[in-house]
């Protein structure tokens, strides 16, 4: 057999219990759920930024970065509901390159599952007591999100995760908004599936349990482009695609129809200062049409201090290790155009 197990990892709540959260900062959490809750619902009108880096790769220029959100939500609350992205774990399309801080707090050691799960929750524990944001993460592995579960605010399927069972499963039994992002094959109908599954109740086994979920009825989609048989990056932000998106859901049944439109990946061909166009356009279609402005909930924005990334190794501050991101200056200038736009 090719796989040796190192040590047994300490579940859950043994991690939550080393490193508690304290009943104020879970009340803030609380809060805030309720507000984003009211935004999927629709009892608010307020519009979602789900943003940050592609990576949370440092924890002292992701909190930096998140402090910096922080001033800017402050001037635009009426308008606009920020949810960082603190991403720790990173799909990798071959399985090769860095895995987020998950694996390795440090990009430049060797991998460390144990410091990883103490340095994400530390992480995510810290941006809260600094900055009073609970953030958002991607659900790569499901069997691992009780490890911050009393901690998110918003939590993201991958376009190569969508279509698997657990994670559909899983979503079902969370308590705050998941995302389900279409595929890479950009085939809508997967996406709506997942959905469906996601906010259906479900019996099933995780992390060696037999548990029973609720359904999910704050479950919505992503739209982040798609790639084609040439392997070509295409868009589907485009009025036209929001327009069939709006149909799909009026036809399914489905609860609270969202949708939050991915800025990079392949609707930008990660082009990454193309991600300021695309929240432009998007804005503009949802003044053309009142379906689509119903639909649309936010946008997914890949940000950071500087602009564009760098390789492993190199130490630019606050510049992305990973897929491209929008520097601090064109981000705040985004932001604060979006609110003029509402």
């Amino acid at each position: 057999m090719s796989m040796f197990f190192e040590r047994k990892l300490p579940i859950p709540q043994e991690v939550k219990e080393r490193y508690p959260l304290s009943d104020e900062l879970a009340k803030v959490v609380s809060t805030r759920a309720e507000e984003i809750k009211d935004i999927f619902t629709g009892k608010s009108d307020k519009l979602v930024l789900v943003i940050g880096p592609c990576s949370a790769d440092n924890e002292d220029s992701v909190i930096d970065y998140i402090s910096r959100l922080r001033t800017v939500q402050d001037k635009v609350s009426d308008k606009i509901f920020i949810i960082p992205r603190i991403y720790t774990n990173k799909p990798r399309t071959t399985g090769d390159g860095y895995k987020g801080m998950l694996h390795q707090p440090d990009p430049n050691a060797k991998p460390d599952m144990y410091k990883g799960i103490v340095a994400i929750r530390e992480l995510h524990m810290r941006a809260l007591k600094e900055t009073g944001f609970s953030c958002a993460d991607e659900m790569l592995y499901p069997e691992n999100y009780r490890y911050l579960s009393d901690i998110l605010a918003y939590v993201a399927i991958g376009a190569r995760s969508v279509e698997n069972q657990q994670h559909r499963l899983t979503s079902s039994g969370l308590d705050i908004p998941v995302g389900m992002k279409n595929p890479t094959s950009g085939d809508i109908s997967v996406m709506m599936n997942s959905i469906t599954a996601a906010q259906h109740k479900h019996t099933f086994i995780y992390r060696g349990w037999e548990v029973h979920s609720d359904g999910n009825p704050c479950a919505h989609a992503i739209l982040r482009g798609y790639v084609n048989k040439h392997g070509q990056s295409l868009p589907n932000y485009h009025y036209e695609d929001l327009v069939h998106l709006a149909e799909t859901y009026a036809k399914s049944g489905l609860e609270n129809p969202g949708v939050i439109v991915d800025t990079n990946h392949a609707n930008s061909g990660k082009k990454y200062l193309e991600q300021i166009r695309i929240a432009k356009e998007v804005l503009h279609s949802c003044r053309h049409d009142a379906d689509i402005k119903k639909l649309v909930k936010g946008f997914m924005i890949e940000s950071y201090i500087e602009d564009g990334a760098q390789k492993i190794g190199e130490c630019v501050y606050g510049k992305s290790i990973t897929d491209p991101c929008l520097g601090w200056e064109k981000t705040e200038r985004l932001i604060y155009d979006i609110a003029d736009l509402l």
